[in-house]
């Protein structure tokens, strides 16, 4: 792995986007163009305006596309430069290695705080602030999770939210269940303490993030808070084209 110690972000993008096909054959998901950029580039750039400019990506599907596009630094204009470093689960293991898998994969190269991100959703409101991440750390707290009002898309949800802003492990579809994981989220490297993988994960195994959330939730051990903004979850090409739509603002 080419990567560097420390890394304040992760930014997720191994996918290799099956429901974005043909647009995908040729080109990772999170480089797909929105407004005038690969969409990636939104959060990364979005991270960069908070102060996290080093950031580490991890790839799968023609992941050489995505490290040739930004390389090892990124300069944007008004913007400080970013560090770019790459964890390539493909070259290393021949797939990807699911949400959790590939972040335990680059935990020995992540901070102790960390923010983690999709490369494949546009939240353009979206801040990311060194205040949260001092309010994060300060707390008995494992993971930190913002959360969205429940999609057209996933209408059942994914977790409730308590009143103290506890993050719920509520079945999909239940009453008390509006929101939806944004994927923006803050964690504590304790937290993967009890995956069952060695940091680093050197064989490549395969490991899913929502099991892990839903068992630190019953321990009370995630907390979360609703983010207002614009939202989108570039999952269908028809989403693809509303958002590059001319009148879209």
């Amino acid at each position: 792995m080419s990567l560097f110690f420390d890394a304040q972000a992760m930014v997720l993008a191994a996918g290799r986007g099956e429901r974005m096909r043909p647009l995908t054959d040729s080109t990772p998901k999170p480089l797909l163009p929105v407004r005038g950029q690969a969409l990636m580039q939104w959060p990364m750039q979005a991270l960069a305006r908070g102060g996290f400019v080093r950031q580490l990506v991890n790839t799968a599907w023609l992941g050489s596309n995505i490290s040739d596009h930004f390389g090892d630094q990124v300069r944007w204009p008004d913007l400080p430069v970013v560090d770019v470093a790459y964890s390539h689960e493909g070259q290393d293991f021949g797939h990807a290695l699911e949400t959790a898998g590939g972040i335990v994969r680059a935990l020995p190269h992540l901070a102790e705080v960390f923010w983690v991100v999709a490369g494949d959703v546009f939240a353009p409101d979206f801040v990311f602030t060194a205040q949260a991440v001092q309010r994060f750390e300060a707390s008995p707290a494992l993971a930190h999770l913002w959360l969205v009002p429940n999609p057209a898309h996933n209408p059942g949800g994914d977790f409730g939210l308590s009143a103290s802003g506890q993050v719920l492990n509520l079945a999909k579809g239940a009453e008390a269940c509006p929101y939806t994981f944004s994927t923006m989220a803050l964690y504590k490297k304790a937290f993967f303490a009890a995956c069952g993988l060695p940091p680093g994960n050197p064989e490549g195994v395969a490991l899913a993030l929502a099991p892990l959330l839903r068992a630190a939730m019953d321990r009370g051990q995630v907390t979360g808070e609703v983010y207002p903004g614009r939202w989108t979850d570039v999952g269908t090409p028809e989403r693809l084209a509303q958002l590059n739509a001319p009148d879209v603002t």
